[in-house]
């Protein structure tokens, strides 16, 4: 029973009969949900962007675009495909519920359908959503600290951009997966998510640290994998975080990792991260150029530092240009499904 006040969920049911949306809006309205209605696909799609859902019911056959059509839609949408979608559907044969599969849809409704199995099923994917929605809340959190631990250094501005879209932009010329794209992405943002834990002087001293001040500043991929270690959402970003400063010599750190058991997310972060810092303004010396912090990626990998392979992939992008391209990434690709 909902509390007086307290709404349930917003649920979009789309179906071209009156009487079929007016029971649902009926039975459901009675739980405390908020029900809006679409009278064919074409709404169904303007409504979903409108009023974004908790969870949509879609009638299969409908004038004009399909159930199966406005499912396929909102699952191929960034923005909507985390939105659960019911399939409605008179239909008894296998060939459509696969079809619905294909869609995207998560769940199926036989007509006549009962009553209690349609909240239950409604209740279900609307609780899944809130976990999914909650998760994306405290991913923002996260990135939203990373941007302010940047402010805390003028030096640095702009920084966590940069890293985001120089690592996606090499990733994707790697040919790699969208969800390790979008792990790449936030990486570049969280990779010194830690170095809230580090004191301002120590973080911002414009001299060398001392060695003890550098054991403490070391600890910041520590602290920053321990912040990340309570959201599922993170998990492809936490090895990116713990280990852009391994080395592939094993002369890195926190864990001295060395050859492939560094994370190959993490390598791209620290080939990334070592030329925007030698390209970047510092207060003890003038950015260098392009071509030099090329140069010094290559004398290092051929130190035995990073892989010469993502240091030669690197260069291609800098000198062809394409390192500045704006780079589209799906963030929800790189979440773990509550299930």
């Amino acid at each position: 029973m909902q509390q007086p006040g307290l709404r349930a969920g917003k649920v979009l049911v789309a179906d071209d009969l009156a009487e079929n949306a007016d029971l649902l809006r009926r039975l459901l309205s009675a739980d405390g949900y908020d029900v809006c209605i679409a009278r064919d696909g074409e709404q169904a799609l303007e409504r979903v962007t409108a009023e974004q859902p908790d969870i949509v019911l879609l009638d299969v056959m409908m004038p004009g675009r399909s159930g199966f059509d406005v499912c396929r839609q909102i699952k191929q949408s960034p923005a909507t495909r985390f939105i659960p979608v019911v399939l409605v559907t008179a239909l008894r044969d296998i060939e459509p519920r696969l079809e619905g599969i294909h869609a995207g849809a998560d769940d199926f409704l036989t007509k006549p359908f009962n009553a209690q199995e349609l909240k239950a099923r409604v209740g279900s994917l609307v609780r899944l959503k809130r976990c999914i929605d909650e998760l994306e809340s405290a991913d923002s959190t996260i990135l939203s600290l990373a941007l302010t631990i940047e402010a805390r250094d003028p030096t640095t501005d702009g920084h966590c951009q940069r890293l985001a879209r120089y690592a996606t932009a090499l990733g994707r010329s790697l040919g790699l997966a969208d969800p390790a794209l979008a792990a790449l992405y936030r990486g570049g943002y969280l990779h010194d998510v830690g170095k809230v834990g580090v004191p301002d002087a120590i973080l911002l001293k414009p001299g060398p640290l001392t060695p003890d001040e550098y054991q403490v500043m070391k600890q910041h991929t520590v602290i920053g994998d321990r912040l990340c270690s309570h959201l599922r959402s993170l998990r492809e970003v936490r090895p990116i975080v713990r280990s852009h400063h391994e080395r592939l010599d094993g002369s890195g750190y926190p864990d001295g990792l060395s050859g492939d058991r560094v994370p190959l997310l993490a390598q791209i972060i620290s080939v990334v991260d070592v030329y925007d810092a030698l390209t970047g303004p510092r207060p003890y010396r003038q950015p260098a150029s392009a071509g030099d912090a090329c140069a010094r990626l290559e004398h290092e990998a051929r130190q035995g530092w990073w892989s010469l392979e993502l240091v030669k992939e690197f260069q291609l992008l800098v000198t062809r240009g394409r390192l500045q391209a704006e780079t589209s990434v799906d963030l929800r690709a790189a979440m773990v499904p509550v299930r």
